[in-house]
């Protein structure tokens, strides 16, 4: 198991409101009511947030819109990707994605 996956499983863990899950062969965090907040995908993590959070994160270093898991040239509305290079932010953006979906 790579460092990147420890540590989404330990956020996974950490995370009382969150569970985890799959969503198209990609580990996830879900909310209790099953709606991805966030998922680990080829080391990074990718964030379902409010357009005001997205504008925040895509200020980090290395950070992107996400694409589609199998169709990598096609966007993910809502969605940022944060590399491993950057993962003190994955616990916060956890935090944020969860809240976001769970209104």
């Amino acid at each position: 198991m790579t460092e990147s996956e420890i540590l989404f499983n330990k956020i996974v863990v950490n995370t009382p409101n969150g569970i985890k899950g799959k969503m198209f062969g990609a580990e996830c965090i879900k909310t209790k009511g099953g709606k991805t907040a966030a998922f680990f995908w080829k080391g990074n993590m990718v964030f379902k947030l409010d357009k005001e959070t997205q504008i925040k994160a895509l200020k980090i270093e290395g950070a992107k819109i996400g694409t589609h898991l199998y169709a990598p040239t096609k966007q993910m509305k809502g969605w940022i990707s944060i590399p491993y290079n950057q993962s003190e932010n994955w616990t916060e953006l956890t935090r944020q994605a969860l809240e976001y979906v769970n209104k």
